[in-house]
């Protein structure tokens, strides 16, 4: 049974990840992406939101004695939050916070809201987290993440979509298949639905 407790025991955390019913992601995904850092040690981590995902994803850097973290965030108030527990959990020197607000773009011909990219500066990702913007901001709401981070990829990139039980990350997945095809996909039958994306 994944539990939020469990994953603290597996990560040797001193205190509980702070939990919001509404918006931590599941504690079934959280354990995919530990298992996967602690695993493949990935050097330079993106997610889009953040969160409790930021305080596992860089207490895996820590163990791993490698890595760092980028969250892109759109509240500030949000973005402040994170910094705060990060310090709580020592965890500060694993991370970065970036405060990315959302910005219009246009894509195959419709206007979408995403997450300002002007600041935005790592390289060669090898693991991108796509748990935001919140799906009730706009249709496909995460449908931006592959398109305009696909130039930062490394070669061997994993991507992980979650809440891809939803009608709206379904299509996004498809929409993606057909528009990169060097992509393969699996769904993992988690909580709430996760897409792992990589390179053929």
């Amino acid at each position: 049974m994944h539990s939020y407790q469990t994953l603290e025991n597996k990560l040797h955390l001193e205190q509980s990840l702070p939990v919001n019913e509404n918006w931590t992601a599941a504690a079934d995904f959280l354990h995919l992406l530990a298992d996967y850092c602690l695993r493949e040690k990935p050097e330079t981590i993106v997610e889009c939101s953040s969160g409790a995902s930021t305080l596992v994803l860089s207490r895996c850097c820590q163990l791993n004695e490698k890595g760092r973290v980028y969250s892109l965030e759109n509240g500030a108030e949000f973005v402040q939050q994170t910094r705060q527990q990060l310090d709580d959990f020592g965890l500060a020197d694993y991370a970065s916070v970036l405060h990315a607000p959302m910005k219009d773009y246009l894509l195959r011909n419709r206007k979408f809201q995403w997450y300002d990219l002007t600041h935005f500066y790592p390289r060669g990702i090898d693991l991108l987290v796509i748990d935001g913007p919140p799906g009730v901001m706009q249709k496909h709401s995460r449908y931006p993440a592959l398109p305009l981070l696909g130039s930062h990829l490394a070669r061997q990139c994993l991507i992980f979509l979650d809440d891809a039980s939803r009608p709206d990350e379904r299509d996004i997945v498809r929409c993606w298949m057909q528009e990169h095809d060097e992509f393969e996909t699996e769904f993992v039958d988690t909580e709430r639905g996760c897409s792992v994306l990589i390179r053929r």
